[in-house]
């Protein structure tokens, strides 16, 4: 069972999401809250494998909420959930810590998905919008370390420039695992050799890299984990 903390001020909403996320499919929800301001303690008392976060809410918003998750509990994962194609917003939660994002009125299946890939250690941006709000992610002033970054892909293996490429693809460890035919350790210790010559912190930060350096043709685009 994936364990899921809802985090959204609307009771209808949250209630869509207990119909979609139900034990059947292997998802438990362990805890919901009406707003940001209640996410810390929950995920403390709750301990989740997800937490499933709306970007928008009156008290403390989806992004003022993961950056206090993110710096207390960093190894726990957050996917943002928004009905606004708010680009900037959305930008915001990646700067934030978040994992990805999803938006509401996606078809159950692929709010499943998008739980489970982030639940195993991957990140999850919507396609639809991917492109926009990378695109508002790169406007940002960079970084101090950008262009250290960009001395730093050369130096990367060819193995671990083939394994940021498929995290940019949008694949798990384990999709990636079975793509090069190594185990789920191997991927593990590429993407940590990778994530420290890069110093990126995160997967979605690993997604807008392999984005940013042209490593994904076409931008991200997550693919279906075959049954």
């Amino acid at each position: 069972m994936i364990r899921v903390l809802l985090v959204d001020d609307q009771e209808l909403v949250r209630s869509g999401l207990r119909g979609i996320l139900r034990s059947r499919f292997g998802f438990e929800i362990v805890g919901e809250c009406s707003d940001g301001s209640q996410a810390r303690s929950a995920v403390r008392q709750c301990n989740p494998d997800v937490v499933l976060m709306d970007v928008r809410m009156p008290t403390v918003d989806g992004v003022t909420a993961t950056k206090q998750l993110h710096a207390e509990a960093p190894m726990t994962p957050i996917l943002a959930l928004t009905t606004f194609d708010d680009d900037e917003a959305l930008a915001g939660m990646l700067r934030a810590g978040a994992a990805g994002f999803v938006l509401k009125g996606v078809p159950a299946e692929e709010l499943q998905r998008a739980v489970r890939v982030v639940a195993e250690g991957g990140a999850w941006l919507d396609p639809g919008v991917t492109r926009r709000v990378l695109d508002v992610y790169r406007a940002a002033p960079a970084a101090s370390t950008e262009p250290d970054r960009r001395v730093a892909l050369a130096r990367l293996t060819d193995r671990e420039r083939e394994v940021l490429t498929l995290i940019g693809a949008g694949h798990t460890n384990a999709e990636i695992a079975r793509k090069l035919f190594v185990g789920e350790g191997t991927v593990k210790t590429h993407i940590n050799h990778t994530f420290s010559k890069l110093d990126l912190r995160d997967r979605a930060a690993a997604v807008i890299f392999a984005y940013e350096n042209d490593l994904v043709r076409g931008g991200y685009s997550p693919e279906s984990e075959s049954t």
